[in-house]
C-alpha cells in the first residue's frame, strides 16, 4: 500500500514583504511569487496586497 505524504493536502500561508534592490522596490512571497520590480515602494506594497487578496479566493 503506498502511503500519502502529509504534506500533500496542507495549504501554503502566504506571507508577502518588500525589499529593495538598488533604487527598486521589490515584492515577494514565500510561496515563490515575486511582483515586478518597481520604482515606487507604494506599487510594491500595493503589488504585495493584491498577491495576498487574490491568494485567499483561490482554490
Amino acid at each position: 500500500m503506498h502511503q500519502q505524504d502529509p504534506t500533500q493536502d496542507v495549504p501554503v500561508l502566504h506571507h508577502a514583504t518588500t525589499g529593495e534592490r538598488g533604487s527598486f522596490a521589490i515584492a515577494r512571497c514565500n510561496c515563490g511569487w515575486t511582483g515586478p520590480a518597481r520604482r515606487s515602494r507604494e506599487r510594491a506594497r500595493t503589488d504585495a496586497q493584491v498577491h495576498l487578496s487574490a491568494s485567499l479566493t483561490a482554490p
